[in-house]
């Protein structure tokens, strides 16, 4: 890492040039922009492949973010190797900036084609959400939560399949629905909640809005209801624009519009998906659902058997478990939280 520090400070007005030199990585053009820095497109000569970069500047930066956020985020992208994932190849530490390197994913985001194209059809909404369930079904196995899906985080590759991205309020969790880590990796024991309120309002679960600590594996659920409905009618299931309407509104049954039509069993796992946290989905009812299943290639049999040990016993729904680009219901630089 020194080597890193000296390149930089020998590199003048654009230091980063050099820094990834030193790395193997030749940086393109910008294809993104975030809080503290910005994303390239990059050619990693070691992998003789593109790869995207995203560079943080400690200036720009919060502490909490650069102490907590971030360090958590590389840690648990580390350790994450799924086909639906996008794919962490390395973090680099200078003395002003942080460099990670990761999968590139040349087919932009699902918010930029539904916006473009409107409503999915559904067979590609069912495949795009399969795919997605698959993901995170495999973070929640390993007792780690997203936080903050939502369609800009969803990327998609060559093939157009789906990437999920942006670990920046992920975490590994010590339980929650369920869930906890034994000694050995296996999934079991009690529930703990969680108190950091972030993500976007517009993907936010009743819990997180009314302020009470919530179970993160079922706010992810609810994300993901979100996620399915805006797929299909191509507009958010609630007005995030007043806080208050918003906080009404998700704790009433989600309304349809009479077109584009919703076919009825998918109308019905929305409603299981978009509801309070005693009666929600859990992942392994959402993997194990038909409409679910018949979108999917593939059955993920350790997924499965993980969460079938978490959530082994229960039975029916939720024992605990043109759109615009949402607003941060709390992102690194505002995120409420208690305790």
């Amino acid at each position: 890492m020194r080597g890193a520090k000296g390149a930089e400070a020998a590199g003048g007005s654009t230091p980063y040039l050099s820094v990834m030199d030193q790395y193997g990585y030749q940086l393109g053009r910008v294809i993104g922009h975030g809080s503290y820095g910005v994303v390239y497109e990059a050619y990693f000569v070691k992998q003789k492949t593109k790869v995207a970069v995203k560079i943080i500047s400690k200036k720009k930066a919060s502490e909490d973010y650069l102490n907590k956020f971030l360090p958590r985020e590389i840690q648990v992208m580390k350790g994450l190797r799924h086909k639906h994932l996008v794919i962490f190849y390395q973090a680099i530490e200078t003395t002003s900036r942080h460099y990670i390197a990761m999968e590139l994913a040349p087919g932009g985001d699902v918010l930029e084609r539904v916006q473009r194209v409107g409503p999915c059809a559904e067979g590609l909404a069912g495949r795009w959400f399969a795919q997605l369930v698959l993901a995170v079904a495999y973070l929640h196995s390993k007792s780690i939560v997203h936080r903050d899906l939502k369609l800009e985080n969803l990327l998609l590759d060559k093939q157009e399949n789906i990437k999920v991205s942006d670990f920046g309020f992920a975490r590994a969790m010590g339980g929650g629905s369920g869930l906890v880590l034994a000694g050995d990796g296996a999934v079991a024991g009690p529930a703990l909640l969680s108190q950091t309120y972030c993500g976007s309002f517009a993907y936010a679960c009743p819990e997180i809005l009314l302020g009470m600590p919530y179970d993160p594996f079922l706010a992810d659920v609810w994300s993901l209801g979100v996620i399915l409905y805006t797929l299909l009618v191509a507009h958010l299931p609630f007005d995030d624009t007043n806080l208050k309407r918003l906080l009404r509104d998700t704790q009433r049954d989600v309304v349809f519009p009479a077109q584009p039509s919703v076919p009825e069993d998918c109308k019905d796992l929305i409603q299981h998906l978009l509801r309070g946290a005693a009666r929600r989905f859990s992942t392994l009812e959402l993997l194990q659902s038909p409409w679910v299943l018949r979108f999917q290639v593939e059955r993920p049999p350790a997924e499965l058997h993980a969460l079938e040990t978490a959530w082994g016993g229960r039975t029916g729904a939720g024992a605990s478990g043109p759109p615009t680009k949402a607003p941060s219901a709390a992102g690194p630089s505002d995120k409420k939280k208690v305790g």
